[in-house]
Formats: C-alpha cells, structure tokens, sequence
C-alpha cells in the first residue's frame, strides 16, 4: 500500500504562486509514477502533470508554462510548483500513484491523496 498526504493549498490573488506537496509512505514508492490531477466544481478531474519513477516529466498543454513538477526522493515528496495563478485554476487538486500504465489517465492511478483546496480570486 501507498499512502499520500497533499498540503500547500490555500486561497492566493490571481498572478500569484502556491507549491504544493505530496507526501508518501508505504511500500517501495521510489519506483511509483507520481501524477496531480485537479477538479473543479460542476467539471470533470483533468490531469496537471505527472513525474516518473526516473524523473521524466509530463503536462497537460494548458499547464506547462506555469506549472513545474518535481520530486525530492529523499523525502519521499513530490511537489507541484504553480505560478501565475488564473482564477480558472481553482479546484481541489489531487496527487496519486501508480507503479505502470498512462500518465495522462486517472484511471490508471492505484492511489489518491484526499486532495488540497486552491483558490484563486480574482
């Protein structure tokens, strides 16, 4: 089993910045794909971005200009750096894991976080 705990979430103005984390414990996790999903209110979960087990990063189109994804093993962390805020990105976001399969595809995650609340105002 795989246990993740997000944080950093919080209410910021548009064009700021918030990091979050996505803490892990449990079995071999270094070997795990790290991804951040987000939903909003009324709309689907869609995929942020994700990292691998060896680092290779991917995001969503619409993200990758403002969001950075990274890892710090030792610390069994993932973080998700997001600047530029727009009010659009307000959602919970989610972090998850899996040992194989799509990153882009929630379903392919074997485990979630509860998700940390962002808002942005306009």
């Amino acid at each position: 089993q795989v246990q993740l705990v997000e944080s950093g979430g919080g209410l910021v103005q548009a064009g700021g910045s918030l990091r979050l984390s996505c803490v892990a414990s449990g079995r071999t996790f270094r070997r795990y794909a790290v991804g951040w999903f987000r939903q909003a209110p009324g709309k689907e979960r869609e995929f942020v971005a994700a990292i691998s087990w060896s680092s290779s990063r991917y995001y969503a189109d619409s993200m990758k200009d403002r969001f950075t994804i990274s890892n710090d093993n030792a610390k069994n962390t993932v973080y998700l750096q997001m600047n530029s805020l727009k009010p659009e990105d307000t959602a919970v976001y989610y972090c998850a894991a899996h040992y194989s399969g799509s990153y882009y595809y929630g379903s392919s995650y074997d485990y979630w976080g509860q998700g940390t609340q962002v808002t942005v105002s306009s």
